[in-house]
């Protein structure tokens, strides 16, 4: 019979895949090739290090696949604490998905227009450049939607951990104040995106959460006992 041991730290693996190449793609690509205000320098940069931009492309989409990897292994984890919180937890998961692999088509459509096919012969350069940049520029709308669905899953994840019996009662207040912080970043950033790097920066000790959750996992992962059967 498996031990919440065993699957603690088998979660928590696939939370440090999912960080490093979604810290990769969201991170260190956008750092390398994004100069904020200045069309040319990015154009430049990407065109430069096309290389780079597609392993963020490929990154990004292997996060998102992992990150339902992750669910499911979390669903066997907890389910045996609250079954409906668990399922709860697993579709705020999957309803992101689609948004975030919809999301790299914008990454594709920019890289396109700035390789400049022979179909877009109709648009000059500048035309071209700046098409791109807009889709780079809904890439990053698409990720500040994204943030609402990275904090509602964090709730029943939050809940069940607090509830487990088997892992600390602050990692589960602490996930849900990241939970908290991801939906005040998705608003602040629709609703007064002049403030949210401001509040990026404030939020970061909440955001903090899910890194300690995942560090917990893989090196504590939980106290001993047989997965339990689902409770009502």
């Amino acid at each position: 019979m498996a031990s919440t041991k065993k699957t603690a730290r088998a979660a928590g693996l696939l939370y440090l895949l999912v960080v490093i190449t979604a810290a990769f793609s969201l991170t260190y690509v956008p750092s390398r090739l994004i100069v904020r205000g200045d069309t040319t320098a990015t154009v430049n940069n990407i065109l430069a290090s096309q290389t780079l931009y597609r392993m963020g492309i490929a990154s990004d989409l292997l996060s998102t696949t992992l990150f339902i990897f992750l669910a499911l292994a979390l669903h066997r984890l907890l389910k045996g604490v609250n079954q409906r919180q668990a399922a709860l937890m697993v579709v705020l998961v999957l309803i992101q998905v689609p948004i975030k692999f919809l999301n790299v088509v914008n990454e594709i459509a920019a890289l396109t227009l700035l390789r400049g096919p022979h179909f877009f012969s109709v648009f000059d350069k500048p035309q071209r450049d700046a098409l791109a940049m807009l889709f780079l520029h809904l890439h990053e709308q698409g990720i500040v939607v994204s943030q609402a669905f990275w904090g509602l899953w964090l709730f029943p994840f939050g809940a069940l951990v607090y509830r487990s019996g088997f892992l600390p009662r602050v990692l589960g207040l602490w996930l849900t104040l990241n939970g908290l912080a991801y939906l005040i970043l998705c608003f602040t950033g629709l609703l007064f995106p002049q403030f949210y790097a401001l509040v990026f920066n404030s939020a970061m000790p909440a955001a903090l959460g899910q890194m300690v959750m995942m560090l917990w996992l893989l090196i504590m992962g939980a106290k001993d006992q047989p997965l339990a059967d689902p409770a009502s």
